[in-house]
């Protein structure tokens, strides 16, 4: 394996995956999953090039997605959130279908972290791609994995691009408004897997944890 022609640039990296798919997979014939995969898919890849992201990973019910490679500092922060949030809306009438159709429950969650990534072509000769390589990367990946269905999981780095106010209401958390009029609540510090330092961290959140 190579990894050649790397260049190290800021970006906003998403990652977004399917919650519920091994259940989906287990009780739909591998074909019908393939047209459900088609359709996720589609959506998500026209969300992050409607606001601007490059798309440089599908993988099984993943994605990962750049914005702000060609342009550094260019808005990648709002055009990432814009695109997650693009995301939520358009599955959530997909993912009703499917419930009412298959019998499946399913919901998507998104992860967003900014800071330095290695750009670059990767894999044996003839077989190389373009791919993101980092501890951005592997933190984006991280808060997906960690967010609920339906929401966005964004650390530090991309709130501060955001400009949100961080100021913690009498309950602990702060519900604010950015240029995007979304509600971003500011969560408890969390550490994430294979790190040691605890991350601070916001969401858009899921109906489910402002209900809490």
């Amino acid at each position: 394996m190579q990894f050649s022609a790397a260049q190290v640039t800021g970006a906003t990296v998403l990652f977004v995956d399917l919650r519920g798919y091994t259940g989906l997979a287990e009780q739909l014939p591998p074909l019908r999953v393939v047209g459900l995969l088609d359709e996720f898919f589609d959506l998500l890849i026209r969300a992050t090039e409607r606001h601007g992201g490059e798309v440089f990973h599908m993988a099984g019910d993943a994605m990962m997605a750049g914005f702000g490679l060609r342009t550094p500092g260019h808005r990648c922060a709002r055009d990432a959130l814009a695109a997650g949030h693009a995301m939520l809306r358009s599955f959530a009438p997909v993912g009703q279908r499917w419930r009412q159709e298959l019998s499946v429950e399913t919901g998507i969650g998104i992860g967003l972290h900014q800071g330095e990534v290695a750009l670059g072509f990767h894999g044996p000769p003839g077989r190389q791609a373009t791919t993101l390589v980092g501890d951005t990367v592997n933190v984006a990946a991280r808060l997906c994995g960690r967010a609920r269905a339906g929401e966005v999981l964004l650390s530090a780095t991309v709130a501060a691009a955001l400009e949100v106010d961080v100021t913690l209401g009498a309950d602990g958390n702060v519900a604010e408004k950015p240029p995007q009029a979304m509600q971003i609540l500011h969560l408890p510090q969390l550490r994430l897997r294979g790190r040691s330092a605890l991350i601070d961290i916001w969401c858009v959140p899921a109906l489910k944890r402002l209900a809490i």
